[in-house]
């Protein structure tokens, strides 16, 4: 067998499913299944009329095994709609974090210049103790939980990706 060569990537694509059970487990048991890997999945509700949800997930790959994922995907009956945002044009890509940070003086007053800094929100607040959230891409995230780290960090909650096309590009399930 030829090993497959290329550039690993991520990508994040986004299907428009069925709102019935078990329509999740299939579609993560193809991911394992095939041994590919969940970088990130969010899943919501989008069309209650219809009973549709939208599902993001942010999976890496060769060009050949996105293909291949995509391709799986969309056999899944379920599933109405597969779209590759990565590959159909620009998109905007967001997560939500909640930040807990425990800490008193110098420390805490740093912790809410920074969190003012990357434009986090105090959703709850302590006399020793802050939650802050934060909304932005993953880099961004990431760099406000690694500047949190020596300012007592004790507990971070992530969603994953969530992402919709630019302009008047739309995942609108036929």
């Amino acid at each position: 067998m030829a090993k497959e060569t290329g550039i690993k990537a991520p990508h994040t694509i986004s299907l428009i499913v069925d709102n019935e059970a078990g329509v999740l487990a299939r579609v993560i048991g193809m991911f394992s299944g095939r041994g590919y890997n969940i970088e990130s999945l969010t899943v919501a509700e989008v069309d209650k009329a219809r009973q549709r949800s939208r599902v993001t997930i942010v999976t890496s790959g060769t060009k050949m095994v996105i293909e291949q994922i995509k391709a799986q995907l969309d056999r899944i009956v379920s599933v109405a709609k597969v779209a590759d945002l990565t590959i159909e044009g620009p998109h905007i890509s967001r997560d939500l974090a909640l930040i807990k940070v425990i800490g008193v003086g110098d420390k805490r007053v740093e912790a809410l210049r920074l969190a003012d800094v990357f434009r986090a929100r105090v959703v709850d607040s302590t006399t020793s103790s802050f939650v802050f959230e934060l909304t932005g891409a993953a880099d961004k995230i990431d760099a406000f939980i690694e500047l949190m780290q020596d300012l007592g960090l004790v507990e971070v909650a992530r969603t994953g990706a969530v992402a919709v096309s630019r302009g008047t590009t739309a995942l609108i399930d036929d």
